[in-house]
């Protein structure tokens, strides 16, 4: 099978989780693709070279033949369009339903639970840094993202719709930015969390950032 060339830009550290999210989804569908860096602390995204390629200066980008796309989620669905099932791994549930809640899923984490992804960066997940206990706010965040998950995720799956998604990477990550903190959860987010870190793609991602669990 003829592939077309593919890089993906991810932050210099790999700290980024929406880098991370088109990772795992390059990875998931099989696709041969390059990895090129951009240091985020030098301000590399704002050089003339990458702003020539990427439409808002942010990390991740894909750049697949002539086209250049950043945000992840845009990414996601561009992939399953591209390379669709059966040929590929699916990155969303073949159901309707399902896959707009999973697309929903993906755009909530992107836009809320702000306090939690400042009071709990991503250094918990790459580097093992520990931060101060959560504000009141990032506490409201917390119990916001337990309420969602307890009612989306049935007793005893592994998967959010029965079988994988992208949307179980990104969820997963959220909920591990406070179960790798040591922070108290339901045991049911806990064990859903740590079984999706297990999987084959997100091991690969931790092996590039020099953290694997």
């Amino acid at each position: 099978m003829h592939y077309p060339s593919i890089t993906l830009w991810s932050d210099a550290s790999f700290f980024s989780p929406y880098a991370m999210s088109v990772y795992v989804a390059l990875t998931e569908k099989g696709l041969p693709f390059s990895l090129k860096r951009v240091d985020l602390a030098q301000q590399e995204q704002h050089d003339d070279a990458y702003r020539a390629l990427s439409l808002t200066c942010r990390v991740p980008m894909l750049q697949i033949d002539e086209l250049s796309l950043n945000e992840s989620s845009a990414i996601a669905e561009y992939l399953e369009e591209r390379f669709p099932a059966p040929a590929f791994e699916r990155l969303y549930p073949a159901d309707r339903e399902k896959r707009a809640r999973a697309r929903e899923v993906q755009a909530w984490l992107r836009s809320d639970l702000a306090a939690l992804r400042a009071e709990r960066p991503t250094e918990v997940l790459f580097a093992d840094e520990r931060f101060e206990p959560l504000t009141p706010a990032g506490e409201q965040a917390k119990q916001k993202l337990i309420a969602a998950v307890q009612r989306m995720l049935p007793d005893g799956q592994q998967n959010l719709f029965g079988e994988w998604s992208i949307a179980d990477t990104d969820l997963a990550l959220m909920i591990n930015r406070l179960a790798l903190h040591g922070d108290t959860l339901p045991v049911k987010l806990q064990h859903y969390a740590a079984f999706q870190w297990q999987r084959a793609s997100v091991q690969l991602w931790l092996a590039e950032s020099g953290k694997t669990r």
